[in-house]
């Protein structure tokens, strides 16, 4: 099976929806399933001002139809509602073609804590670009039930997985710092709401792992915290090792799996009781979840690492690889794709 998928997030952009394709795309191959993306990659861009470093693609017509006919997929999933994701859908749409979706990132609430504009109307786009879809795959049961009463139909299940053989907990990072420690790691933005996290009183050092646009004001207001910037690969994973908690203080992220990967090394969650958190942690005893994050980090410094460890054991990306082609599968024959396999030239996809 050959499926293609779109997205505007891709390389070298360092968020969730990227290490979640990338791990997919190892995991699929194992199941001999072929995934070729279609990215911003070889498009013109322009840069977004609240994202140092980040670009907006500005996809041609013409270019995409090019790539997804030397594609020649069997299935096509947008991940993304950028400009990629409305150009690939609107190739789809004139084509007759089936595509499913994934709702990957809260673009509402992201736009409204930057422009303030209202929620409803973010929702009511995202809302139409869904609503296209063959199905809108989503990763937990409360984001499903809030997208449901937020007027979104035919959604389905992709969970998200952990590579265990990445994420351990055997080489923790020597940091000198007091401890406890409390780690953060991601994006530094605001829409990740560090600021509920660095202005805790807690004990030992809180300590943010991480690049962005936030940093340097957030490095100045928060001068008793430790800002070790961007960590990749093997350094990643030992400083992640190498925390008593870590905590996830954001409120708009549909699942977070950068809590996954810390279970992975051993190292409990705090964070608040929203979604994501919610359906990771729940009640299980791998962290701990309160309203009150001061109280959650230090409920989660009583977690047994071994428990946690043991818990992201079970969350293998084969499995999530397993449920994404099982969506597609189950959709084949709604609108086939055959007759584009059968008239398009086989040629490599850019990006």
């Amino acid at each position: 099976m050959r499926v293609l998928i779109a997205t505007d997030a891709w390389h070298p952009q360092v968020n969730g929806v990227v290490r979640t394709l990338t791990s997919l795309a190892a995991a699929a191959s194992a199941l001999d399933v072929d995934l070729q993306f279609l990215t911003p990659e070889g498009f013109r861009s322009l840069p977004v001002p609240t994202y140092p470093g980040l670009r907006f693609a500005l996809p041609s017509r013409r270019e995409v139809a090019r790539r997804i006919e030397a594609a020649a997929p069997d299935a096509v999933h947008i991940a993304t509602e950028g400009p990629i994701g409305w150009a690939v859908r609107a190739y789809c749409r004139r084509r007759k073609l089936a595509f499913t979706t994934s709702y990957t990132t809260r673009f509402p609430e992201y736009v409204a804590v930057r422009t303030g504009l209202p929620l409803g109307i973010g929702y009511a786009v995202l809302r139409h670009f869904h609503a296209a879809a063959t199905m809108t795959m989503v990763a937990t049961p409360s984001l499903k039930q809030e997208l449901r009463a937020r007027g979104f139909r035919r959604l389905g299940f992709w969970t998200r997985g952990v590579d265990t053989e990445l994420f351990r907990p055997d080489n923790p990072a020597r940091l000198d710092l007091p401890r406890p420690i409390f780690m953060a790691m991601g994006r530094v933005a605001v829409d990740k709401n560090l600021e509920a996290f660095l202005s805790l009183d807690l004990p030992g050092t809180k300590v943010i792992v991480g690049d962005g646009p936030q940093k340097a004001h957030l490095e100045r207001k928060y001068p008793d915290a430790a800002f070790l910037g961007e960590k990749k690969g093997a350094d990643l994973v030992s400083h992640l090792a190498a925390a008593d908690v870590f905590v996830f203080p954001s409120l708009t992220d549909t699942f977070g799996v950068v809590q996954l990967e810390a279970l992975a090394c051993g190292t409990p969650v705090a964070a608040y009781p929203v979604t994501g958190p919610k359906d990771v942690i729940a009640d299980l005893p791998i962290g701990a979840l309160d309203n009150d994050l001061r109280t959650a980090c230090l409920r989660a410094l009583t977690t047994s690492r071994e428990a946690c460890r043991s818990f992201a054991l079970d969350r293998s990306w084969a499995n999530s690889a397993r449920q994404f082609i099982g969506n597609l599968t189950a959709l084949e024959g709604s609108r086939s794709l055959l007759p584009m396999r059968l008239t398009a030239r086989r040629r490599p996809v850019r990006g």
